[in-house]
């Protein structure tokens, strides 16, 4: 058998919906494309009753980010799998009402396939138009910052990185990654300055960042994990490691993105964490961190020009807490396969 040839066999359509989560939750990331199929314009339909259709995609986006990210806590014993998609549905929907300031009023609808009309106490036409210019101005102003100031600004507010992690992320010395940042922020200020009065306000553009870099993550990540011709490139246990934690990789040539599924991993040792790597050009790149959660699987999208290619070998290690250059630790998953 060929060693790079590791793709599980392709899911049959008669699977049902709770054997679909079943195999999600075991790790098989392509059965969210059937879930998604089946479902995606059901929830969009919901949505669209009191929201705008750009808001009622962008809650279908998040529905099947929370089915992929929450597959393990599904439990077909409490319901169908149609009851519990639209169940977190119809609670975006709710949170999106309330973020706006409407009030829903919710009538008898058994299946969960109605929101009532709400009132509109918001702002007149004319407040939401400068609002909505305003946001638009944002967005211009961090769309049109150079990259390099925009992905640093990104690893700094978004990623909660500091600077010696963002200087190793992106291999520079950690004076050039500051003065990116400091760039991205001054830059910013001149654009926005004169729409905030008094200065930039910073904690407002990190927001539009963050919630800007989120929907298109989650949204790339999406499309990557549901798309038939990506084949995952699966990384098995390392000699001592329980033959059944397991991990996967799936990118694509050209685009500078990947998503990295783990499961069944044991808790980290005190002081140490696991760390996903890859070798690109002959290089190992820090890819990021595996946060476990209590049923030993984690999710990761990881960025950068680097994942355009395909990696040469794949590596989660345990190593100490900090920011190592290289991968030194005990080896917890391989790719290629030993």
């Amino acid at each position: 058998m060929s060693m790079t040839d590791t793709s599980p066999p392709p899911l049959g359509p008669s699977l049902s919906d709770e054997e679909l989560m079943g195999q999600l939750a075991a790790g098989r990331q392509d059965a969210l494309g059937p879930l998604h199929g089946r479902y995606a314009s059901l929830v969009f339909n919901l949505a669209a009753q009191t929201l705008d259709r750009a808001t009622a995609e962008e809650i279908v986006q998040d529905v099947f980010v929370a089915v992929w990210r929450k597959a393990g806590t599904f439990d077909p014993a409490r319901g169908t799998f149609r009851a519990w998609v639209l169940r977190i549905a119809h609670l975006r929907v709710l949170n999106e009402l309330r973020r706006r300031g409407r009030r829903p009023r919710v009538e008898p609808d058994p299946e969960g396939l109605r929101l009532a009309s709400v009132p509109e106490p918001g702002p007149g036409p004319a407040e939401e138009a400068w609002c909505e210019h305003r946001r638009g101005i944002v967005r211009a102003a961090v769309a049109a910052l150079p990259p390099p100031q925009r992905q640093a600004l990104s690893l700094a507010f978004l990623e909660d990185l500091t600077h010696q992690q963002i200087a190793d992320f992106l291999n520079l010395p950690v004076g050039t990654a500051k003065t990116r940042i400091r760039a991205g922020l001054q830059t910013l200020r001149a654009h926005l300055s004169p729409l905030f009065a008094g200065g930039l306000i910073v904690l407002g553009v990190v927001a539009v960042m963050h919630l800007r870099a989120q929907a298109l993550r989650s949204d790339a990540a999406l499309r990557l994990v549901t798309s038939s011709d990506v084949v995952p490139l699966r990384m098995t246990a390392a000699a001592g490691i329980p033959a059944e934690t397991h991990g996967n990789y799936r990118g694509r040539p050209g685009v500078p993105l990947a998503v990295l599924t783990f499961s069944h991993f044991a808790p980290a040792p005190a002081r140490r964490a696991y760390l996903a790597w890859g070798e690109f050009g002959g290089r190992w790149v820090l890819l990021g961190t595996v946060h476990r959660k209590e049923d030993g699987s984690d999710l990761l999208i990881a960025e950068g020009p680097h994942l355009k290619s395909r990696p040469r070998a794949l590596k989660v290690t345990l190593e100490p807490l900090g920011t190592p250059h290289a991968p030194n630790g005990p080896p917890v998953i391989v790719w290629p396969n030993p």
